[in-house]
């Protein structure tokens, strides 16, 4: 049996694993864009022309999370065993079809069942298709590839949220649904239906783009790495992990979504609470760099563990520094650690698992992700009305963080 030798990486041409990522930043941050973030700019002129409360409005997205959450896992198994192609151009398709139905909504009813059906959308074409197809590509290489594709991507909400609010201006908010809607037809779903591969063996490379001249040795089926969706589910590590980012998740949306009535409470003018709040996305893009530098250096356990208990110190700084410079400050942790955390946990169950399963397990983990991103809103809602006022909330957001360190700790020591 001749050896299977691996050609150096000077003898290799670009490696098309790059070509993939590459394309799926630029589609990410399309889709985020368009089909996530436009969302609120949408809200004051459909609330004007149709009457809906907020509380409506923001029921419909709400139901699209907690939908997309739940399809994680069968989408997560079928990127798995089919590959990405398929799923994320009829996700684009779908996107582009219930943008169109947007724009011609006038019945409450209506608009919840379209937010319905795009909550499968979202499953389909954000982050955790594209995080699987990462996992399958890349090994050595892989923090690389995460940084490309979030990094890109984490300018969806700065490149679209204006985008969006300028065409509403110029064109009302039903022509600028389909003007979105074409737009994401054009640029996503002939990347996907070109572009995406399964995985790099069926081009007779190995992940990072180590290739294999072509023997009859390489038509033997390739043994992808991994455990198995029920093995990971009868892990304690795995509950410890999905417990972390639930409540950090948990505890970051909320301050996010609340941030700006903290501040108007607190006494801040309307222009300074938009821009401060505005900061965290920014932020989120630098601080991803920072953990690719620092992953190479630090234990993914011990520094997503030190990522979740700084954003619940950066809530204690918004509580005890009441200036401006306290608000900045707080506002560059939050952001870091939400850009941060983004990229961990992709790392975390590539590294733990393997890429067999990857789709899967990680939809298993995205279930409760989805599903804390969804609570977090109206749950922080419900505790305001509660007790009176936004301290004991934020108070009680930053211990929800703290637990989501000792979460992470405790999958360090007992998972």
């Amino acid at each position: 049996m001749r050896t299977r030798a691996i050609l150096p990486a000077a003898k290799r041409r670009l490696y098309y694993g790059w070509v993939v990522v590459s394309t799926l930043a630029t589609t990410e941050t399309i889709s985020w864009g368009i089909l996530y973030y436009a969302f609120a700019a949408f809200l004051v002129p459909m609330q004007r022309e149709l009457g809906w409360s907020t509380a409506a409005l923001t029921g419909a997205y709400s139901l699209a999370l907690l939908v997309s959450g739940l399809a994680a896992i069968p989408v997560g198994r079928w990127v798995d065993r089919h590959g990405p192609r398929l799923l994320m151009t009829l996700g684009s398709i779908g996107g582009t079809i219930l943008l169109l139905a947007w724009a011609r909504v006038d019945a409450l009813p209506g608009f919840y069942l379209l937010w319905l059906l795009m909550g499968l959308v979202l499953a389909a074409t954000l982050y955790e298709p594209a995080f699987t197809v990462v996992a399958v590509w890349f090994h050595r290489l892989r923090s690389r590839a995460l940084l490309l594709l979030t990094f890109v991507a984490g300018f969806a909400s700065t490149i679209f949220l204006p985008v969006a609010t300028r065409l509403i201006e110029q064109f009302g908010w039903r022509q600028a649904l389909v003007i979105l809607a074409a737009f994401l037809a054009v640029t996503t779903i002939p990347a996907h239906a070109l572009i995406l591969r399964r995985r790099p063996e069926d081009l007779g490379l190995l992940p990072d783009g180590e290739h294999r001249p072509e023997t009859r040795d390489d038509q033997v089926p390739v043994m992808i790495e991994g455990v198995s969706l029920r093995q990971a589910l009868h892990e304690h590590g795995f509950w410890w992990l999905t417990s972390a980012f639930f409540f950090g998740t948990l505890s970051s949306v909320a301050v996010a979504v609340h941030l700006i009535p903290f501040l108007l409470a607190d006494g801040y003018s309307p222009g300074f609470a938009a821009a401060a709040t505005g900061l965290i996305g920014a932020t989120q893009v630098a601080a991803r760099v920072v953990v690719t530098l620092a992953g190479n250096r630090c234990p993914a356990v011990p520094l997503t563990a030190a990522v979740f208990a700084l954003q619940g110190v950066a809530v204690l700084v918004l509580l005890a520094w009441h200036q401006a410079s306290g608000v900045l400050l707080a506002v560059i942790l939050l952001g870091a650690g939400r850009g941060a955390v983004t990229l961990m946990r992709a790392s975390l169950v590539a590294e733990r698992y393997g890429r067999a399963h990857y789709g899967a397990i990680g939809g298993a983990l995205a279930l409760f992700v989805s599903g804390a991103a969804a609570l977090a809103p109206v749950g922080a809602g419900v505790a305001y009305q509660v007790v009176g006022g936004y301290p004991v909330v934020f108070a009680g957001l930053a211990g929800i963080s703290l637990l989501a360190a000792l979460a992470m700790l405790g999958m360090w020591r007992w998972g």
